[in-house]
């Protein structure tokens, strides 16, 4: 499913210049969804955070039983190298990925030693500073460990994403703030979200039920650097409803802010702008491909 433009696809040891089909009928991850992915970015020159979204792609591998046949650091080798077809001001989206070839003698079970392995990159622009979005409650939750495997970025959980993001949008929202399995908000059914009460920022904290993002983290950084207090914690959705600012966290488009939580509606306040403004700071002088 090709979302952006001008593809190009890295596969068996060399970079084609298309969306090329990578999978077959009979592999494991196209009828038993033993795939996992990562994404990061590349915009205005830079990959932040690259080395640690392909660290991340060999552990959800292992997470779904398959065995990494990329090193992290080969795999930042083998971006570099694909980005060097886009121009500098391109915004691109990178996305290593695995998936499983055969499967064991259970067949269920992928096999480990036989894994495929492909980057795509495509270019997507990122959004508007203008841009924000609307949350609304779903009635679907984040799993736990012991029912999926929600310890990697893997291509089975998004269909549970998909139910909240269509049920957020046929009652008019663009997204849903969700719950772990004890009732608590755990993040959006696309990204990870903060709140901000009293010039403090507040975000869910990791509890296994869902991926505590590297874009989270380097912003929950960020804000510590200048001083200002993040917590990570247990939050309800009242808690939401009673926040001055939210916003969403995530590779894609780095910040959103949200402007509506259900009946709730919110400005783009100061710690959600100061996020974005340190963010592009340290994206500008820490990273560069």
């Amino acid at each position: 499913m090709a979302t952006g433009k001008n593809i190009c696809t890295y596969f068996e040891g060399r970079w084609h210049k298309e969306d090329i089909a990578v999978m077959r009928a009979a592999d494991h991850g196209a009828w038993l969804g033993s795939s996992v992915f990562d994404g990061a970015r590349y915009f205005n020159g830079v990959v932040p955070d690259l080395l640690a979204h392909c660290e991340r792609v060999n552990n959800s591998a292992r997470a779904l039983m398959l065995g990494p046949n990329t090193s992290a650091h080969e795999m930042v080798e083998i971006i570099h190298e694909g980005l060097k077809a886009y121009a500098k001001d391109a915004a691109v989206y990178i996305r290593p990925m695995y998936w499983g070839l055969d499967g064991d003698e259970t067949t269920i079970s992928p096999s480990s030693e036989s894994v495929g392995f492909a980057v795509c990159l495509e270019e997507i622009p990122l959004a508007p500073e203008t841009a924000s979005a609307t949350l609304t409650q779903t009635t679907f939750r984040r799993p736990v460990l012991e029912d999926a495997v929600v310890n990697a970025k893997a291509g089975c959980l998004y269909p549970n994403n998909a139910r909240m993001l269509i049920e957020a949008r046929s009652k008019g929202f663009n997204n849903a703030l969700v719950a772990d399995a004890m009732g608590n908000v755990a993040e959006t059914a696309t990204a990870n979200i903060f709140m901000v009460k009293d010039g403090e920022v507040f975000t869910p904290i990791a509890n296994g039920t869902f991926l505590a993002g590297i874009t989270r983290a380097r912003h929950i950084d960020n804000f510590s650097a200048e001083g200002i207090r993040v917590h990570q914690t247990v939050l309800t959705f009242q808690d939401f409803k009673d926040a001055d600012e939210v916003f969403m966290s995530g590779n894609m488009n780095k910040i959103t802010p949200i402007s509506a939580f259900d009946d709730r509606q919110y400005q783009v306040g100061p710690i959600t702008k100061k996020a974005r403004s340190l963010y592009w700071d340290w994206a500008a002088s820490a990273q560069s491909v």
